[in-house]
């Protein structure tokens, strides 16, 4: 094998990396890709990963690099920290390789500091053949070259090194193997100069041309009485680098078991990296995050478990894939601002729209985001429903990192007080994303989440300052630890924004847009009250979602969830409800923050959400919260659906412990021919006619976020504050939470993956894989953080 090989890089970027964390700078943001490394600075340098079988020739029309649903056994990060790296562990059996990518951050200096990565593999069975060939790649996007020496003032000067580890071992034997000698055994590189933009299809330009130069060499052999060469022979880079070039891919080929190195090296933190760095540094890393996470996270003495070694192991993997699949995008996304359902287009002056608005979608301009992704091989992007959870998990672990990322979608709040449900910013990104889905229009919205991730940031200060709550302390059956004074918990990696001035600091930084999106809800997806003679207590706080289409409400989150016709005049029980946290939210704020008047006013717009929850979604009947429409004599009518949609106000604690409504809610959820099943709450009764029918989104499945919201209402809520149903919420509690914990664990350990949804008959895990997004949230539940 040759020995190290060497780029000295630059780069020309127009931003700057000044107001990045340094220790957050770098990070495997391109969560896309099995393995990406990027900085957090828009249009700069790409790294990735690509590999295919050379035991045959057809092995390379399956190249490994973005990730693919069904294309691998497994890929999972099982250890990963925003600060100092991961290690990833990914199973390909088709090629008969399992693969090891460990990336270790080294701090120093003033660019983001250096880098290392480690790829290292062996057969995932020892008596079979193990060929593969694995090409690292480095791409420079927007202005600028990459060339052998240069500096720029993002990153400085750098270098670029790959080296061997001591026991590779290429395919040196095989027909032909003498005409090939020179070139068997040895790295093989290409540059090449690529249209602004397009450094992300590098894998396709890549592979076109080792295809070209294959085609050239492999005429002679065509003859099968000739023989064709071992495929590892032939399918190579070119060697050749073109001027002006801002790709560089560089290919190694294995027999076996295999380890190379890859160092980038920033000029400033003047820090010469080896083999031996990442040989002590992942090892440090490997021990400081167990040991951390034992600490942060830990299983609870008394939880039911036969292998709490296991158990744990799983927990830190949904952990590290979660943190591990946070991405940064950058560019453009597709708006249209007159898209309307006919049922909405009455509402376009109250919306604040206007007739000389371009019909159609326009491009926006360039933003970036930080943004935790859903699911890397399906969801591989920014979603603001789910973000909110993320955030609950990522912040549990640094909290800091995690208002990085809240800030980032903070700041696509527009003008107007919007922020698209769908980030979907660059080519890239779209390229993931189905035509239907591209366009996001500014009148509709999506759960509003952050205002969780608010509320447990501002919790996690006052926790962080004060020491045990007096919910802590009152927890009389096994529900909750005591929390860290700020004393102890500011020496905490990621903790330094618990500070309370800087927590302060930056709650009124965030202030006035989040304040802005909320008066957006409130006059957009206003809900109409005296126009159909309504009775209730507040003549202003009722809500719709816009953009719903006949069977699909998207905007809801509940895609498919049965809801009434749609109609100008409906009232959706789940956006008031989160109207009620929102405004809650917003009071918590402006409290902390010292904003009297306007907490006094967000005191009374929750009060008057509360009252009209009851006024006008209670259906005393059915015993149940439901959605309203009108029939065709402009009455007004209750649409009820046992499932998720009932609970809305119980899940987000609306409801009072003492409430009369809390005892019929505790019977749907408990009843097994309703929502109750071994394996966490149905999404829809299981006596309802469309149950399992359909599309089967939301019409039936188990969703863990959602089973998360109802531990956590019970967990800090209903089950600790008295009432007549206390012990009744404990019991629920506790049996909820082992079959959401129990039966997650076992799919995991069963398919490799976890899953966007669960099978609410058989518990089986369905849908996108692995979905370590609000999946992860089994994390929380098992150590009972909500």
């Amino acid at each position: 094998m040759q020995l190290p090989w060497l780029l000295l890089l630059s780069l020309a970027s127009a931003a700057s990396s000044s107001s990045v964390n340094d220790t957050h700078l770098w990070g495997a943001y391109r969560p896309n890709l099995y393995f990406g490394i990027r900085p957090r600075i828009p249009q700069s340098l790409l790294t990735g990963l690509m590999w295919f079988g050379t035991q045959d020739y057809n092995s390379m029309s399956q190249t490994r690099h973005a990730c693919t649903q069904g294309e691998l056994d497994s890929y999972t990060w099982t250890k990963y920290d925003p600060s100092e790296g991961g290690i990833q562990v990914i199973k390909d059996s088709r090629n008969n390789v399992q693969i090891t990518t460990e990336f270790l951050k080294v701090a120093g200096g003033d660019h983001g500091g250096s880098w290392a990565a480690r790829i290292k593999g062996e057969p995932l069975d020892p008596l079979q053949i193990s060929r593969t060939s694995f090409i690292f790649y480095l791409g420079l996007e927007g202005l600028g070259e990459i060339k052998f020496t240069g500096s720029s003032p993002e990153l400085d000067d750098f270098v670029f090194r790959i080296v061997d580890g001591p026991n590779n071992v290429a395919v040196t034997e095989g027909p032909h193997s003498e005409v090939f000698k020179n070139r068997i055994g040895k790295t093989h590189f290409m540059g090449q100069p690529i249209p602004a933009g397009n450094i992300w299809q590098a894998k396709d330009i890549i592979l076109q041309s080792i295809v070209k130069r294959a085609q050239d060499i492999i005429a002679p052999y065509r003859d099968p009485a000739v023989g064709a060469p071992d495929a590892s022979f032939v399918l190579q880079l070119p060697d050749e680098i073109y001027s002006g070039s801002n790709l560089y891919a560089i290919q190694k080929s294995f027999d076996g078991e295999f380890q190379f190195d890859v160092f980038y090296e920033s000029a400033s933190s003047k820090q010469k990296l080896s083999s031996s760095t990442l040989d002590a540094g992942i090892a440090a890393l490997s021990s400081s995050f167990d040991q951390r996470f034992k600490k942060v996270f830990p299983i609870p003495s008394d939880y039911p478990s036969q292998n709490k070694e296991a158990l744990e192991a799983f927990s830190q993997a949904i952990t590290s894939n979660l943190i591990g699949g946070v991405g940064y995008f950058y560019g453009t996304s597709i708006i249209n601002e007159k898209f309307s359902f006919e049922w909405d287009e009455e509402d376009d002056a109250e919306d604040g729209s206007t007739s000389d608005v371009a019909k159609g979608p326009r491009l926006t301009e360039p933003a970036k985001l930080l943004t935790a992704t859903p699911s890397r091989s399906f969801f591989p992007r920014g979603f603001y429903w789910d973000e909110g959870f993320h955030l609950l998990h990522i912040g549990a672990w640094d909290n800091d990192f995690s208002l990085e990322i809240l800030k980032d979608w903070i700041d696509l709040i527009d003008e107007n007080g919007w922020v698209a449900r769908e980030q979907i910013l660059g080519d890239e990104a779209r390229s993931k994303v189905p035509p239907e889905f591209l366009t996001q229009v500014p009148n509709y919205a999506n759960p509003p989440t952050l205002t969780v991730a608010v509320t447990a940031f501002i919790n996690r200060v006052k926790a962080a300052s004060t020491g045990p709550s007096d919910a802590d302390l009152g927890m009389d059956f096994g529900m909750g630890a005591s929390q860290t004074p700020f004393a102890e918990a500011e020496s905490e990696p990621g903790s330094r924004s618990l500070n309370p001035e800087v927590a302060t600091a930056f709650l009124k930084g965030i202030y006035k847009p989040l304040k802005r999106h909320y008066d957006w809800f409130r006059r957009t997806q206003r809900g109409q009250i005296k126009q159909y003679g309504r009775k209730a207590r507040s003549r202003t706080e009722a809500y719709r979602w816009r953009g719903r289409s006949d069977t699909h409400v998207l905007t809801s989150g509940m895609d498919d969830y049965p809801r009434g016709p749609p109609h100008a005049g409906e009232l959706h029980l789940d956006l008031i409800s989160w109207m009620g946290l929102f405004s809650r939210t917003m009071r918590e704020i402006s409290e902390f923050i010292g904003e009297v008047d306007d907490a006094i006013s967000y005191t009374e717009i929750e009060k008057a959400v509360l009252d009209n929850i009851e006024d006008l979604h209670w259906n005393e009947e059915q015993k149940m919260y439901c959605d309203v429409n009108v029939d065709d004599e402009d009455e007004s009518y209750h649409v009820c659906h046992k499932g998720y949609l009932s609970l809305f106000p119980f899940m987000l604690s609306l409801l009072s412990p003492d409430s009369p409504h809390l005892g019929a809610i505790l019977d749907m959820v408990r009843d097994p021919d309703q929502l109750w099943s071994n394996y966490g709450l149905r999404s829809l009764s299981a006596s309802h006619p469309e149950f399992g029918t359909g599309e089967n989104y939301w019409k039936g499945p188990i969703w863990v976020q959602m089973n998360y919201l109802a531990l956590g209402a019970l967990h800090n809520t209903y089950a600790v504050q008295e009432g007549p149903y206390k012990l009744r919420a404990q019991e629920i509690y506790r049996e909820l939470r082992q079959n959401i914990i129990d039966n997650v664990f076992k799919e995991y350990e069963r398919t490799g993956y976890v899953w966007e949804q669960y099978d609410p008959v058989t518990g089986q895990g369905m849908r996108s894989h692995p979905f370590t997004g609000w999946t992860s949230l089994v994390t929380l539940i098992l150590t009972e953080k909500y």
